[in-house]
């Protein structure tokens, strides 16, 4: 078992966790209610933390962590309703529809 990173609160935690079991990885979120006690501990030893349970799929992992938080950022207009969609989704808010290029 080995720490993968720490995350900046719960919620992302768990959605970097998701992610990452979907993508195949056994990991688990670790302190994740210790922010109840910050003050009393370091504040950046309070704050959650991913680890995975196989230390040879620690770089992998990484991998997949790092292209989760550096999604690209893409302005386009959407086909369906016009909406100016900014970010890195690749479906329209407003409408539902599929930004032109994108596989889903």
């Amino acid at each position: 078992m080995k720490r993968l990173v720490q995350a900046p609160n719960t919620a992302l935690a768990h959605l970097w966790t998701a992610q990452l079991r979907a993508a195949g990885f056994d990991v688990s979120v670790q302190r994740e209610f210790a922010g109840g006690i910050a003050g009393e501990i370091p504040v950046d030893q309070a704050l959650p933390e991913i680890w995975i349970m196989n230390e040879d799929r620690y770089t992998s992992a990484r991998q997949v962590l790092e292209d989760l938080q550096n999604l690209p950022h893409r302005r386009w207009h959407c086909p369906g309703c016009g909406e100016l969609v900014e970010g890195p989704f690749d479906q329209c808010w407003n409408c539902g529809a599929d930004r032109p290029g994108a596989f889903l």
